[in-house]
């Protein structure tokens, strides 16, 4: 396997790992499947400043991961939003781990120093939403640090929402400028 740059070529794949999250899961909160078109917007949006890479195997893409911006603020600069998904049947593999231990080296390089994950979650796991995204990003470093009740209403049921956290470095003052 592989981790490569995402381009804005690989919209229509994205859109095909993406869409079964989307029609089928709570994971996102999404109601409805962007086109490749719109992908494309958001690779291109998000690329301008910001790493989005893939995991590919055997020639396919098989997951990918992003940083965003966290809030659109200057004081938030050394802080991003996370994002990974990995194509449903390529799960448990360590394509997550993989994706997300080179996004961090970039955000690392970057000077980013706070990692921050949006997770939808449940008290009471269903056929829509399990607490597996909570669970990886927990054995990825990351801790908890909210919970947003019932905030998300998707299947005809309510999910909660949660921001985990990962430091990356050391907060001094003055810290150099992002790259």
């Amino acid at each position: 396997m592989k981790i490569e740059n995402v381009t804005v070529d690989d919209a229509k794949e994205l859109v095909r790992i993406y869409r079964p999250y989307v029609e089928e899961t709570a994971i996102s909160f999404e109601y409805e499947v962007p086109s490749a078109e719109e992908f494309a917007c958001r690779i291109k949006n998000i690329t301008s400043k910001y790493p989005y890479i893939k995991a590919v195997g055997d020639g396919m893409i098989v997951g990918y991961a992003y940083a965003g911006s966290f809030k659109d603020r200057k004081a938030y600069d050394r802080s991003v939003e996370t994002t990974i998904y990995v194509k449903r049947d390529c799960k448990r593999k360590g394509i997550g781990k993989e994706l997300y231990n080179e996004l961090e080296s970039w955000l690392k390089a970057m000077g980013i120093l706070n990692m921050n994950a949006c997770i939808a979650f449940t008290d009471a796991e269903d056929e829509y939403l399990n607490n597996d995204s909570f669970k990886f990003h927990s054995k990825m470093g990351f801790d908890m640090v909210g919970t947003f009740h019932k905030c998300g209403y998707k299947f005809g049921r309510w999910y909660d929402m949660v921001w985990m956290e990962k430091m990356l470095g050391e907060h001094i003052d003055n810290p150099d400028k992002i790259k």
